[in-house]
Order: structure tokens, then sequence, then C-alpha cells
């Protein structure tokens, strides 16, 4: 039952990133892609340890956090106490929106 919970918040968060893919027009989508941050979404949802895929996706997408944050879409997950955890596990400051 754990797992099968698991795996649903990982599917919402594939969905919600490809929703905010969807949502993002224009320029703000060639420099702020949020599909960049699936690979994070074990460690979003679960709190466990970040890939290095996922951290240097977080490196690359870091001047977005607050434009992602600010999005319905994508709000609880960046604001999450585990979203927090990985950012600095993965050695990337925590910005201030």
């Amino acid at each position: 039952m754990v797992m099968m919970m698991m795996k649903k918040k990982q599917a919402v968060v594939a969905c919600a990133v490809l929703l905010l893919l969807l949502l993002a027009g224009g320029a703000s989508a060639a420099s702020c892609n949020a599909g960049q941050l699936a690979v994070c979404a074990a460690a979003l949802t679960s709190g466990a340890k970040p890939s290095a895929a996922c951290c240097s996706n977080l490196k690359a997408q870091q001047g977005c956090f607050c434009q992602f944050a600010k999005n319905p879409a994508y709000a609880r997950y960046i604001n999450s106490p585990n979203a927090r955890k990985v950012v600095t596990s993965c050695g990337v400051a925590v910005p201030r929106c």
C-alpha cells in the first residue's frame, strides 16, 4: 500500500511537471524548464536522497525556483519540507522569494 501511495505521488508530480510545461510559454520556457525537475520526483515526494541527475538539474534551474513556487501547479512541491531537504542535499541555496 505504501508503494502504491508513493507511485501515485510520483504520478501527481509528473502530471504537475507536464501541466507547468503546458502553462509556461514564451521566453520563460526557454530558460525555466520544469520538466528537468521530473528526475527529482522521488526525492521531492519521499525525502529520499536525490540522484546526481536531480542535483544537476536543480542547479541548472536554480534561478527559476521562485517562478515555480508562484505557480499553483508546483507551489506545494517547491515549498515542501522535502524540497528544502533535496535542495540543501544538492548544495543549492534555498532562495527567498
